[in-house]
């Protein structure tokens, strides 16, 4: 296991680039089972989510093969079983279910995480996929489905699920008749996994909306796409420079997926200008304290929470914070109060009393994100500071520390 070790107070400037996105990757991956041809994609960030998805579906019977973030994809002999050793590290993996079913009309997938099949959102992907022909039972802590053929039907999600809406659109690519999602999730990773699979032949219409339109096909051709760039590093590295009172010039940015985002920044005192695909960031005066809600896209990405409450710690006066997506999303809180961060917690909100600085202190990440707001608060803060559990950070952050350090930062990884 490691550690990174981190020394503060310095601003960074320079540039960075940002990498393919985790969130769009996952699913366009996952939908590679639907292909009996090849595929190939482009701006593959090279992470630990990434390489649990490639042996996965190695598992499955597709052959993968990964260099200079370039995935390169041939289908074999499809297996229908996702084992609880890959798909307990990673939740994402429950997006099998619905190509397996489309592919080969039985799935056998562990329950993610010891994920209740009741729970949300596992539930709103069960239910919709039964309407479409699907009968599931629950054995030995995996969820096992079958079907004849899926048919098109007509889905309205009780909330507006990432990873329904993604099930649900691959599943209906290659089911007979057309499909219609209402109140489907509006995230830009969603529109990415859409495009994808329209550049191989599917017919969706209406991704990015909250009503999307997938028309069957009978199959999938062969196609190279490249994956779009990561908004939450992007977001991440925003903040940075926010929080070290440097400026930086992130290349390959996803401004217009930011906009929930850039306001709230803009609206704390950052200067954010957009040059073409790159956007410059910098930090120009004294950060003012903001209120946010967590809201799925467009609103607020709880993914940006904790790195912008990480923010919300330096500015001149009081911020709140409203969690309204994910229980528990407040992990990190007790680490920054170890940095001498001012923060109150009642349920799904929190009250941050700003305060002049931070101090080194070791702490401990408890999940990807939290872990990228320690990492930003070490930069920030006043002496050494030691962040351990980075493995969550590797889940989602291609070489962090190697482009913090290219722009001034001084981290160290190195053994617990």
């Amino acid at each position: 296991m490691e550690k990174l070790v981190i020394e503060g107070g310095t601003p960074l400037k320079g540039t960075i680039e940002i990498s393919g996105s985790k969130n769009a990757a996952l699913p366009i991956l996952l939908s590679s089972i639907l292909f009996e041809v090849p595929v190939t994609f482009h701006n593959v960030p090279r992470l630990r989510d990434i390489n649990t998805t490639l042996k996965l579906l190695a598992i499955l019977g597709i052959a993968c093969e990964f260099t200079n973030n370039r995935v390169k994809i041939e289908p074999k002999s499809l297996s229908t079983e996702a084992p609880y050793e890959l798909v307990k590290t990673m939740r994402a993996s429950a997006l099998v279910l619905g190509p397996l079913l489309a592919r080969r009309g039985e799935a056998k997938v562990a329950l993610p995480g010891g994920c209740a099949i009741g729970a949300r959102p596992l539930d709103l992907h069960l239910s919709a996929l039964e309407k479409m022909g699907a009968v599931f039972e629950l054995s030995s802590g995996y969820i096992i489905g079958r079907c004849k053929k899926l048919k098109g039907a007509d889905i309205t999600f009780d909330f507006p699920t990432v990873g329904g809406t993604e099930n649900l659109i691959m599943a209906a690519s290659l089911a007979e008749g057309t499909t219609i999602l209402r109140n489907a999730a509006r995230e830009p990773e969603i529109t990415d996994l859409a495009n994808f699979l329209n550049s191989a032949g599917a017919k969706i219409t209406g991704h990015g909306g909250d009503e999307i339109v997938i028309e069957g096909v009978s199959s999938l051709n062969t196609t190279t796409y490249s994956v779009m760039p990561d908004r939450i590093e992007a977001g991440t590295f925003m903040v940075a420079a926010g929080m070290t009172g440097g400026e930086l010039l992130l290349k390959n940015c996803p401004y217009n997926e930011l906009h929930a985002v850039i306001d709230k920044l803009v609206k704390m005192g950052l200067h954010i200008e957009k040059r073409d695909n790159d956007v410059f960031v910098k930090s120009t005066q004294t950060l003012k304290p903001v209120d946010i809600i967590t809201r799925p896209f467009p609103g607020f990405p709880t993914d940006m929470q904790a790195q912008l409450m990480g923010l919300m710690c330096l500015a001149d006066g009081t911020s709140t914070v409203e969690e309204t997506i994910f229980e528990n999303r407040f992990m990190h809180v007790s680490e920054l109060l170890r940095m001498g961060a001012e923060i109150k917690l009642s349920g799904n909100q929190a009250v941050i009393h700003g305060v002049k600085s931070l101090y080194g202190a070791p702490v401990m990440a408890s999940d990807l994100r939290a872990s990228a707001t320690l990492v930003l608060a070490g930069l920030s803060a006043k002496g050494t500071t030691e962040v351990q559990r980075i493995y969550h950070l590797d889940r989602g952050y291609e070489q962090i520390e190697k482009k913090l350090n290219a722009v001034g930062a001084k981290i160290k990884r190195v053994p617990e």
